[in-house]
């Protein structure tokens, strides 16, 4: 896993403001730099070494060096795209996957990205021209994002390398606020700051004479394939899994797992047997503890279990740091989790795999079960009924339609905003909104209003590939995959996606409603065949454990004394004051206190935003720059920098079951 930046055009001191934007972005990849320059372009590269350790310098250069390239990532499919590519006479002098990128793009120009099996964004540069060539894979795993500052096109894995440019005037973007508190995080294109974007998800961007343009290669979309049979899908299903883990298992280094006390991790990490998984938990109950599910299970399937247990003192301590590294506020408590498993499991290995995309892929969220509480309210309830109903809950609040009851008289697209957003469909109303910003903004617009260029693009579709639609564009490309990539490269350490693979995608696309969410055996199941497919290599508990999350215990620490004043004095103090009504915020948190209603998601999301504020334009990123200067790989830390509170559970040696094999109650081998 690397990290990328650059500019075409002017600047002054040009080697030393891309030596800057590349030292930022250390954590990146803290083994190897590298540079190229000309009198149009320089273009920056930070290494975490993984395929082909020995010569896979960047940037790397085409036979004729008319062409350079950048690259972070992964190809998986690169051996045989490799050898394809040498059958039409091109040249290689390294093994990596790099290079095949370099070469592909020369043999079929964009049309290599429909080829391409994995997780990327690289840059390619044509000398002879000059003209860029950037491109983010489908799901967008991997980050990108770009701007304009005056004549000069400038570029980055992270925005904080664009901060480096100079000429760029560091300028918060209100209107993107709006949408962060409806969503709990930024919607891209858009960012925080004013004329930074994201590149899309399935796009590429060339850059040329002055000007900039997008394309968007790809796109999700379902293809229902209703004669397909339940054997048949789960058949297909654990097979192509089985596959896509292997491909992401590919590397010249030890690969890791991640393990928590869901299905998704529990699946991937049934293939490691013998080898190591990592688990983070809280020491405010079971609850909270994810270790108490994992450990009996990396025990069944025989890994080497590492735990850490997260103290509410090392969560707040690290927070403002954490939000230095997602680049944008992000309020997804269970983000900070993620930066400590990641950086457990950096202290021995440098690729782990996660269970990121199973959800949005199979139809694991439980409020993608709401469609069919829809259909069946409707046909037990007589129509005048359901038009009285219907009229009565448009007359309330959002927040007060959150009965299922009332939600089932709205269609999906009034009532579902992602799945961060929670039943009501928006953390904060637009009047809720108008209410706590100073000024009772005017530009403030709705969920539906945000979203409904989304919606129009699944006409057609049932409700719950809307729902699923929606969270691959939207949640989880500005939530579940941010955080996967700040918080393991925030630790130097490359995290993989096994579900989100082109292969699995491809069969997850067909599956019925009824093989993706039903209510089978009285039970309202969510990933129906997907779970089926896991219970092959899982305890059938763990396989049908209900949709959970990751457990963050933010509503018992802001009933803490300390805690609660800590986050209290945020919002009420001078920052809060110049984006909003501390009069209001006040509401809130009593509110909250006095148990009237939960507004703990509201809280946390506008405390998330003004510490990212105090650590971005009140002068705070320049601790945390200097820090990433003296950045060391993990094995490079001394022994007083290991974490504390880690259990390490050794695994059980000549018993553990092999890669690939299936693991019953009994702990013995299923297949």
């Amino acid at each position: 896993m690397c990290g990328i930046c650059g500019f075409v055009g002017p600047c002054e001191n040009p080697d030393e403001v891309i030596d800057r934007m590349t030292e930022v972005i250390t954590h990146r990849g803290p083994d190897d730099v590298g540079v190229y320059a000309d009198e149009n372009i320089h273009m920056g590269f930070r290494r975490l070494s993984i395929i082909d350790l020995g010569s896979g310098h960047q940037p790397i250069f085409n036979e004729d060096r008319t062409k350079v390239l950048t690259f972070n990532g992964e190809i998986y499919n690169y051996r045989e795209l490799r050898e394809e590519l040498i059958a039409s006479g091109h040249d290689f002098t390294t093994q990596t996957d790099s290079e095949v990128l370099l070469h592909g793009y020369e043999q079929w120009g964009p049309d290599l990205l429909e080829r391409l099996r994995g997780m990327w964004c690289f840059a390619i540069y044509d000398i002879p021209t000059g003209g860029l060539f950037i491109a983010r894979d489908r799901f967008g795993i991997k980050p990108c994002h770009y701007a304009m500052v005056g004549d000069t096109f400038v570029y980055g894995s992270e925005i904080k390398s664009i901060l480096e440019f100079p000429a760029y005037e560091r300028r918060f973007n209100e209107s993107a606020l709006y949408s962060y508190l409806s969503f709990q995080y930024v919607i891209p294109p858009e960012t925080l700051f004013a004329g930074i974007y994201a590149l899309l998800p399935g796009s590429y961007l060339i850059y040329r004479a002055g000007k900039v343009t997008t394309t968007r290669y790809w796109e999700a979309t379902f293809d229902i394939d209703e004669s397909i049979s339940e054997e048949e899908a789960v058949d297909r299903i654990d097979e192509v899994f089985t596959k896509s883990v292997e491909a992401h298992r590919i590397a010249d280094v030890e690969v890791g797992c991640f393990l928590s006390s869901g299905v998704d991790s529990s699946w991937v990490a049934s293939y490691f047997g013998g080898q190591r998984t990592f688990t983070v938990g809280f020491d405010v109950g079971d609850k909270y503890d994810e270790t108490t599910y994992a450990e009996p299970l990396a025990e069944k399937i025989g890994t080497t279990q590492y735990s850490k247990t997260i103290t509410a003192e090392e969560y707040f301590a690290i927070f403002p740091k954490a939000q230095w590294y997602f680049d944008q506020p992000l309020a997804d408590p269970s983000a900070i989790a993620l930066y400590f498993v990641s950086r457990v499991a950096s202290e021995q290995v440098k690729v782990v795999l996660s269970g990121e995309g199973a959800d949005e892929l199979f139809g694991g969220y439980r409020a993608y079960h709401e469609p069919l509480d829809r259909e069946r309210t409707r046909e037990g309830t007589p129509k005048v009924v359901r038009g009285a109903l219907a009229g009565l809950s448009k007359a309330l609040p959002a927040a007060k339609r959150n009965n299922r009851y009332v939600r089932s008289m709205h269609s999906v697209e009034e009532t579902y905003g992602g799945d961060g957003c929670g039943h009501g469909g928006t953390l904060l109303s637009v009047d809720e909104k108008r209410a706590i910003l100073k000024g009772h903004p005017d530009g403030c617009r709705s969920t539906a209003e945000i979203l409904a260029p989304y919606y129009a693009r699944y006409r057609g579709c049932d409700d719950q590939a809307k729902m699923q639609l929606l969270d691959i564009d939207v949640w989880m490309v500005g939530d579940i995959l941010l955080k996967a990539d700040r918080m393991s490269m925030a630790n130097s350490l490359e995290l993989r996606v096994p579900f989100l693979d082109r292969e699995v995608w491809a069969l997850a696309r067909t599956l019925p409603v009824r093989l993706r969410v039903n209510d089978e055996g009285g039970h309202e199941n969510t990933k129906y065949a997907m779970r089926k497919a896991a219970e092959r290599h899982l305890p059938e508990a763990t396989a049908q454990k209900p949709k959970l999350g990751f457990p963050t215990p933010i509503r018992v620490w802001l009933k803490d004394e300390r805690w609660h004043d800590e986050v209290v004095s945020c919002l009420t103090g001078e920052g809060a004051a110049r984006f909003f009504d501390i009069d209001a915020l006040k509401t809130l948190i009593d509110e909250h206190v006095q148990g009237v209603r939960d507004n703990s998601r509201r809280i946390w999301t506008i405390y998330s935003f003004l510490v990212w504020y105090r650590v971005y334009f009140e002068g705070g990123d320049e601790a945390f720059k200097a820090a990433e200067r003296a950045v060391k790989p993990a094995g490079e830390r001394p022994a007083s920098e290991a974490l504390p509170n880690v259990r390490v559970i050794t695994a059980r040696g000549d018993d553990a079951p092999s890669h690939g094999s299936a693991v019953g109650d009994d702990g013995a081998s299923a297949r």
